[in-house]
């Protein structure tokens, strides 16, 4: 029996998780780079019975998953992920079972918290005057952010979480989604506003929707350029919610800046513009990978292992996989 750790791009699988049971029974190998597309991906993973993803870091489509021919189960960390194709799973015998994740939540709204603080108060730029030997010179001077405008986009666990600390700064907090009630924005602590007017009233825009083909771009060039002169937009969901040539323009003409911990490619390519372009703070998508997030991964995903080599699975997400074992037409 083998048993792939996948994406485990910080190095913390090992230390996360007491994996000692499952190496009893079990060869573990770990992964730390992301693959070279799917025809690396399934050079690697041909031999493997057991892989635990990273979440979405390595897309798992229908042609990966049929190209596997030893893959048994999938011990997916996190609750759910779009680039798992369930159904193939499903259709081919291979179980899949997953693990919570509610303090990856609350880490995510604490990351766009920081980055919108960091944004606003330029302290990366202070942060690298120092260490290159100056001091205040070379460094913006920021707004006080009482009194000003948070615009939320997505007013979930996530998006209410940041309203929460919007309204602890003393900002005002307006919220904006396709689906968004006045009762429920006042229920997650905000007011209800058109997109546009949330876009040209914020000092600070947070996005916090689920990627989907109706979210995608949902900023576009329009409606970047109806934020204010110098605001701030916080990006902790996902990189296609926003069309990355219109934020890039965006950002080398001045008018707005960007804190950003998602991308439309991850990792982000060592040449992309993105990495070069002015007013921005990046971080390589660290919102939900905190301590205590990966031991509640892991540690859940070592259950769901042995849970499945005893022969009594937990935590399957698609079930009619048990009436498919691997190998039955």
């Amino acid at each position: 029996m083998r048993v792939a750790i996948m994406d485990d791009w910080q190095g913390v699988a090992r230390g996360a998780a007491d994996w000692s049971a499952v190496e009893a029974r079990a060869e573990v190998t770990v992964f730390a780079a992301p693959f070279a597309g799917e025809d690396a991906a399934a050079a690697a993973l041909a031999e493997f019975d057991i892989l635990v993803p990273m979440r979405e870091r390595t897309e798992l489509g229908a042609g990966l998953i049929a190209r596997l021919p030893k893959l048994r189960m999938i011990a997916l960390t996190g609750g759910r992920s779009q680039s798992l194709a369930l159904d193939a799973c499903t259709a081919a015998g291979i179980l899949v079972c997953n693990t919570g994740g509610e303090r990856s939540s609350i880490g995510t709204a604490e990351l766009a918290l920081g980055l919108m603080l960091a944004a606003a108060r330029f302290i990366p730029a202070g942060d690298a005057a120092i260490r290159a030997g100056r001091f205040q010179d070379g460094v913006g001077v920021g707004p006080v952010l009482q009194g000003r405008t948070l615009g939320v986009i997505g007013l979930g666990r996530i998006g209410a979480r940041v309203a929460g600390y919007g309204r602890a700064l003393g900002m005002d907090v307006v919220a904006w989604s396709p689906n968004l009630t006045e009762s429920a924005a006042q229920a997650g602590g905000a007011r209800l506003v058109a997109k546009a007017d949330l876009l040209a009233q914020s000092d600070v825009v947070s996005l916090h929707l689920v990627l989907s083909a109706r979210s995608r771009g949902t900023l576009g060039a329009a409606d970047l350029a109806r934020m204010k002169p110098g605001a701030i937009l916080v990006n902790t969901s996902r990189g296609p919610l926003v069309e990355e040539a219109a934020l890039l323009d965006a950002l080398h003409a001045g008018r707005i800046h960007a804190a950003l911990d998602v991308f439309a490619e991850e990792p982000l390519p060592p040449h992309h513009p993105l990495r070069t372009a002015p007013n921005t703070v990046l971080t390589p998508h660290l919102g939900y990978g905190t301590r205590d997030t990966f031991a509640q991964f892991y540690g859940e995903s070592v259950q769901n292992i042995l849970a499945f080599l005893n022969g009594s699975p937990i935590r399957v997400i698609n079930p009619a996989a048990l009436h498919r074992p691997r190998g039955t037409a």
